[in-house]
């Protein structure tokens, strides 16, 4: 079993290191809820399909993510307070290459 490190940034502007597992297929939205980072219902409604906005995050460190789905790209081109950096956290599978990962969550959608 090896776990990563992550750092995340919740919508109050407070900083969080996390440990992730990446033996247990779980995506980055995953984690979030798992630490509760974003109050019940506010992340990962669709559940994790690309499906909403809801779990979109800004990556600040320059880890090599995989490339956007084109399911990933449209959702984000409906979104409220997209920036170049944002990611949907369901479509960011946690491996150990991401260890030392750090992003932001994205404002809750209006």
């Amino acid at each position: 079993m090896s776990d990563i490190k992550i750092k995340i940034t919740d919508r109050e502007g407070v900083l969080h290191e996390v440990d992730a597992p990446t033996d247990m297929n779980m995506n980055l939205m995953e984690v979030v809820r798992s630490y509760e980072l974003a109050p019940e219902g506010t992340i990962g409604i669709c559940g994790g399909m690309a499906m909403c906005a809801s779990c979109q995050c800004y990556v600040q460190s320059d880890h090599e993510l995989p490339e956007k789905s084109d399911d990933e790209e449209a959702m984000l081109s409906e979104a409220f307070f997209v920036k170049e950096n944002s990611r949907l956290g369901c479509q960011i599978h946690i491996t150990e290459e991401l260890d030392g990962l750090e992003i932001e969550l994205a404002p809750e959608e209006p």
